[in-house]
């Protein structure tokens, strides 16, 4: 989740400070190394980039110095290539004469650097953003126009991202936008375009909202919008923009975290571009169709996912796998893994310490070591064999919303390629997910009176759907700090049903192929007095048994436990602002747990 800032001055000036500033705005989209790239009127680039923080590598480059006409700041959060000086952006072309930056991946960028090389062109990292340059610059050396050479460059980078460029002999930028955010701003003798508006409403209101498939030229005053397909002007005026930063970074929600509860569609279907072009998976699926024995190991929210990964895979490949909780693995399994055994290992920030222990473990006994990380150089990463990013951006709201669906996606695709299924199927998940999004809103601000004043309630599962109850049960205790356990719904009556008394609320979450089993666990409540409500697909048994119900579409029983959760984000996230908690810090929680 990069951000990307250009501007455009009517002279040279010192832009370090202004280009500064945008960084310290657009910081919290989260990032590992910081860049910016001059341009003065003589043409003169100059760059200074590393991997660190925009105060730290700005003092250490004296980034408040810099002069030009043109300047472009970029933050990177690592998919591409490990955070380092080489790899951070902006990048240069290979003759430097133009920099760029972009903000998203680039999913062909393993391909494309193998024919820029072919190419003879310069290639000095592995990062996708230096493709974008490249692609650029090998129209620009077929003779074509800066537009033209863009609108060319588009077409053969494959994914979802945005990019600006600048060219030492021209006095313009250039954006343009597949996927990723984009605006632009018009100033008193400047310009300025970014990924987000925080960037850019301290210097403008004047706002130009970009969407997919254009192209925008700024120059110091003005600017003008190309159609890439067909290379047409655009006509389109700028928007007076009144709202405040705070709003602005928050993308219009009142909370990260439902914001981010937003972003899941997008982040899953950025995964799935990434990973249907990614060399590690092969070797990946390889490792875990000739395994002895499979364990998932994770804690917390990725232990979670480890268990549903587990059902993916026991349902659509027949290959048994171990979810453990990491702590646990070294208890249970550390004399009777081996080289034969391979393990995932799950962690958003890639430093979990409870993970980074049992991997230590594993590594001694000779395990194969691979897993899921969203932060790329972290611990984790260099610990494994191979590593799979989850793609998720910077998750800012503690509870872990996006990450999690993510985490389902990638142990979804990995059970898919290891049964030989039909990974194209896989796109359409996306899609449900969004219109999960769209049609659960409502149904849950209905429940929502019947549980918010509760301090003790039930999230229950079975099969498919189990571990969704335990994510469910976690992500209430999170942000609500009531008590919810989550739990098989066939162990209820193994003790807890004790608990039940006039209006207890009990959620239920189900596919079609259980809703007889559920139902006997309803009316198992309901006849002590409990609410019971019920997360499942469309079914007239359901609704008759249920007090309450939240549809959920069943494109296959995996797309449906994965939509399954949504609901149970928005309720958390509801109930917490309800009882006047900011479900983006809960009380006591951290967002990377590195102590044992």
């Amino acid at each position: 989740m990069c951000g990307i800032f250009g501007i455009v001055s009517k002279r040279d000036k010192l832009l370090g400070p202004t280009l500064i500033d945008a960084g310290l705005r657009l910081s919290y989209r989260g990032y590992d190394s910081v860049g910016i790239a001059t341009i003065n009127e003589n043409g003169i680039i100059d760059l200074r980039k590393d991997a660190g923080k925009v105060t730290t590598v700005a003092e250490r480059f004296n980034f408040k110095e810099m002069i030009g006409k043109r300047g472009i700041l970029q933050l990177r959060w690592a998919t591409f290539g490990e955070p380092s000086m080489v790899n951070s952006q902006p990048h240069l072309d290979s003759e430097g004469l133009m920099v760029g930056a972009h903000n998203g991946n680039v999913v062909n960028n393993a391909e494309l650097r193998e024919e820029f090389i072919a190419e003879g062109m310069i290639v000095r990292s592995t990062n996708d953003g230096e493709s974008c340059v490249h692609a650029v610059e090998r129209f620009i050396r077929q003779g074509f126009s800066m537009i033209d050479a863009i609108r060319k460059a588009y077409d053969v980078l494959k994914g979802d991202y945005a990019f600006v460029i600048g060219k030492a002999d021209d006095d313009r930028l250039y954006a343009f936008k597949k996927g990723s955010g984009l605006v632009a701003g018009i100033g008193d003798e400047f310009t300025v375009v970014s990924s987000d508006l925080p960037s850019i409403l301290p210097l403008t209101r004047n706002i130009v909202f970009m969407n997919d498939g254009e192209i925008i030229e700024l120059s110091d005053q003005c600017f003008t919008i190309y159609s890439v397909s067909t290379g047409e002007v655009i006509d389109r005026s700028a928007e007076i923009v009144e709202e405040t930063m705070e709003v602005a970074q928050k993308g219009g929600f009142d909370h990260f975290m439902l914001k981010e509860i937003h972003e899941q569609p997008k982040v899953a279907e950025e995964l799935l571009h990434l990973w249907n072009n990614s060399p590690s998976i092969d070797v990946t699926v390889e490792a875990l169709k000739n395994a002895r024995n499979i364990y998932f190991v994770g804690c917390g929210t990725s232990f979670n996912a480890c268990v549903a990964g587990a059902v993916y895979f026991n349902r659509l490949s027949a290959k048994t796998t171990i979810p453990i909780a990491a702590p646990q693995f070294i208890a249970q399994y550390n004399r009777a893994i081996g080289p034969e055994d391979v393990g995932i290992f799950v962690s958003q920030s890639g430093e979990t310490k409870d993970v980074l222990n049992a991997v230590e473990i594993a590594r001694k006994q000779g395990m194969r070591i691979f897993s899921l990380v969203n932060v790329v150089g972290s611990t984790l990463t260099k610990l494994s064999e191979k590593w799979l990013p989850l793609v998720c951006g910077y998750e800012i709201s503690v509870p872990a919303t996006k990450t999690f669906t993510n985490q389902l996606v990638a142990f979804l695709y990995l059970a898919y390629k290891v049964a030989a299924k039909d990974i194209n199927e896989l796109n359409q998940l996306p899609d449900h997910m969004l219109k999960t999004i769209e049609e659960a809103e409502n149904q849950v601000r209905e429940i929502l009176t019947y549980v918010q004043d509760w301090n003790d309630l039930y999230c229950l599962g079975y099969g498919i759907t189990y571990p969704i109850a335990l994510e469910g049960a976690l992500k209430l205790k999170e942000i609500t700090y009531a008590h919810c356990e989550g739990m098989l719904s066939t162990e209820f009556k193994h003790g807890p049903l004790a608990a039940v008394t006039k209006d207890y609320p009990i959620i239920f979450s189900t596919i079609r192929e259980d809703i007889p089993l559920i139902i006997s666990g309803i009316n198992e409540v309901t006849c002590r007095g409990a609410r019971a409500i019920v997360i499942g697909p469309k079914d007239e048994r359901l609704e008759s048994n249920a007090h309450h119900t939240i549809r959920i579409a069943e494109p296959t029983p995996e797309f449906a436990s994965i939509l399954t959760i949504i609901p149970l984000q928005l309720l958390s996230y509801y109930m917490s602002v309800h009882r006047g908690f900011d479900p983006d810090f809960p009380r006591n929680l951290s967002k990377t747990l590195t102590v044992d």
